[in-house]
Order: C-alpha cells, then sequence, then structure tokens
C-alpha cells in the first residue's frame, strides 16, 4: 500500500510535468500509475485533505449492495417451491422475469444456494460423475509402460508419418519404437510383441500398458495381443489430455531438439533414422530432470543408488569446506523415490474417498 508521503510526491511530479507540457498518460506511465489512479488521489485530496489510502478504515460492515435478508428468504422460498424444485436457477430466474417478477441475478441465487448448503443436483437425472484418472505404480522396470502416437512432417504438406513411441514408467527409458505411414492397431499390435521379446519379458510377469483413448490403442487386434501377452490394458479418460503426462513431456522433448525437422522428413527411412538417434541420445545422454539429472539408463540399471550417493558426498564436502554458502541449511536432495506413481492420488481424492 502506498503511502500518503509517496502519494503526494507522485502527484506533484506529475503536476510539473504536464505543466512543463509533458503528456498526462505519458507521465502516469513512466512513475508506474494509471490516469485513473493519479485523478482518484487528487479527487481525495480536495475531498478529505489528505492523501492516506481510506480502504483500511473504511466500514464494511454494512456494504450498500448486500443482499437484503427478505430477498434472501425469497429466494429459498422460491427454489422450494414445487414447480421449481426440479430447476436451476438459470431456468428460474427467466421464468420468474416471464411473470414479471425480479429478486435477484442468477449468480446471486447460486451464491444463496451455495450458503445455504442447497446447491445440490436437482431433477430425476443422475448427477453427472467426475470419474477420477486410474493410478499406477511402478518400483522396478517394467512394470508400467505408457505409450501413444505423434505426428512427424512429411514431404508435403498434409503428409505425416507417424512415430509409435513405448516408454517405461519407473526409468523413463524408451523401451520400444517404430515410424510408419499410418496408424493401426496391427502395427501397434505387432511393435508390442517385439518390445516384450527385446526385455526377455515372461507372459506371467505383471505389466500395465497405459494409453490414451486412440482407435490403434482400443483396437481389437491391440486388446487381443495384450490380453495374450498377459498384459493389462488402461486408457486415459475420454476428452482428458493429461491422463498421459509422461508421454505428452516425451513427445515434447523430441520436438524441441535442435536437429529436429519441422519442416518433414523427406523420406520414411530418413524418418526412422532420426528417431533412431534421438533415442540413442534420450536413453544414454539425456539427462532428465524427473530422475534428478540422471540418464534413464542409468537408473534403469541400477547405476542411480551409486551415482547420488557421490552426488551427496560432494555437496556435503563443499558444505564442509564453505559452511557459509549453506547458512545452516541441509544440502540439494540428491535421493529418488522407490516408487514412481503415474496420475498419483491427490489429498482431496483421499480425503474424499473415505467420506470426510
Amino acid at each position: 500500500m502506498i503511502s500518503a508521503a509517496d502519494r503526494e510526491k507522485a502527484v506533484e511530479l506529475i503536476d510539473e510535468a504536464v505543466s512543463n507540457g509533458a503528456s498526462c498518460q505519458k507521465a502516469c506511465e513512466r512513475l508506474g500509475l494509471t490516469e485513473r489512479t493519479y485523478y482518484r488521489w487528487k479527487s481525495r485530496k480536495i475531498k478529505t485533505d489528505s492523501y492516506e489510502d481510506g480502504r483500511p478504515n473504511a466500514d464494511h460492515s454494512n456494504p450498500r449492495n448486500k443482499l437484503p435478508a427478505e430477498a434472501r428468504h425469497q429466494i429459498i422460498e422460491v427454489c422450494n417451491q414445487p414447480e421449481y424444485a426440479s430447476k436451476a436457477p438459470c431456468e428460474i430466474v427467466p421464468d420468474l422475469a416471464d411473470k414479471g417478477t425480479y429478486i435477484a441475478s442468477e449468480s446471486t441465487f447460486y451464491r444463496v444456494l451455495r450458503e445455504e448448503k442447497m446447491q445440490n443436483h436437482r431433477g430425476r437425472s443422475e448427477a453427472p460423475k467426475s470419474k477420477k484418472p486410474t493410478t499406477y505404480s511402478a518400483t522396478a522396470p517394467n512394470q508400467v509402460y505408457m505409450w501413444d502416437i505423434t505426428y512427424l512432417n512429411g514431404p508435403h504438406k498434409g503428409m505425416f508419418y507417424y512415430l509409435y513411441l513405448f516408454s517405461d514408467l519407473y526409468d523413463r527409458s524408451i523401451v520400444g519404437w517404430e515410424v510408419y505411414e499410418e496408424e493401426s492397431a496391427e502395427h501397434a499390435s505387432e511393435l508390442i510383441r517385439q518390445i516384450c521379446l527385446k526385455q526377455g519379458r515372461l507372459t506371467t510377469q505383471p505389466l500395465v500398458l497405459h494409453s490414451d483413448n486412440g482407435s490403434p490403442m482400443k483396437g481389437a487386434t491391440m486388446l487381443a495381443t495384450l490380453y495374450q501377452l498377459g498384459i493389462t490394458p488402461s486408457n486415459s479418460r475420454p476428452r482428458v489430455s493429461n491422463d498421459n503426462p509422461y508421454a505428452e513431456s516425451l513427445f515434447k522433448t523430441l520436438k524441441y531438439r535442435p536437429d529436429y525437422q519441422p519442416k518433414g522428413f523427406a523420406t520414411l527411412q530418413e524418418a526412422r533414422e532420426w528417431v533412431s538417434l534421438f533415442v540413442q541420445w534420450y536413453n544414454y545422454e539425456h539427462h532428465h530432470s524427473g530422475l534428478k539429472f540422471l540418464t534413464p539408463d542409468q537408473r534403469r540399471s541400477g547405476q542411480s543408488q551409486e551415482i547420488l550417493e557421490k552426488r551427496h558426498q560432494v555437496y556435503e564436502a563443499a558444505k564442509e569446506k564453505y559452511p557459509e554458502r549453506w547458512n545452516g541449511r541441509a544440502t540439494r536432495d540428491w535421493s529418488l523415490p522407490d516408487t514412481v506413481y503415474l496420475n498419483p492420488e491427490t489429498e482431496a481424492d483421499r480425503i474424499s474417498s473415505v467420506g470426510l
């Protein structure tokens, strides 16, 4: 809150600038003010002979626009009438207007109903249900995979190649990929078979494969292959784009690489060669921020604990040598959680699930 002295000084400077031919608007902008504020301060000085801000001492006990108690009771009474019991305020208010009656706005109706704990689902239809995303956790590689398909620009406008990309939740590594000329459940089915063979996965080992709701993800061929391999399919909620966040983040990393070809790849082979180099870089050279800047391969191969412990020792040695730089604070936390979650349950979800 600006003090009265600073307000007075600002008004004096603006008045001086204007008297010397400057624009009032430009003078105000120079001080980081608006013309409206400038004129409001001058007006207050004329009315109260002071530049003091009146808001701290203002009387808010009985605001002029407060809804009268009579109108509040009238809103509750109207909403409880049989003809309006199953209608929402957005229907009630226009209907009252047709009858020549105005009590309050729709927003006021809604506010009063909320305050009176009456803003519940009205009518005989079922209340809309908000489906929570399914939560998965991984404590080791090859427990939860995520996959999606993204476009790669082709040689001509409107022509695309399709990158199928599978990654592991635990270590974020890319476990399988391929570029095709079309989207199909058959291609996805063939690719997941290759991935399971490459990873040496047995059908007795539990594995969840999470994806969005695209047709290749939910095609009959793909689902049949997953069931045959003992893989549990999982899909995002309909029309929810952030239920597969790690896959979307991976695509952003891919398309923001300095050597990415936004103008398009000339051939399918060229696209495959570029993605192959990207996967090599991502798995073995990219220091992932979500892994405390380890590479996915370091996490996957079990080197993470040794590397992070060494970093911790380096920081502790530096703190011992230069304690003033930390000022009593702990050094950086280089630990990684043993369990990684996809769409973790929030505190609000936990509270609602136990009925609190």
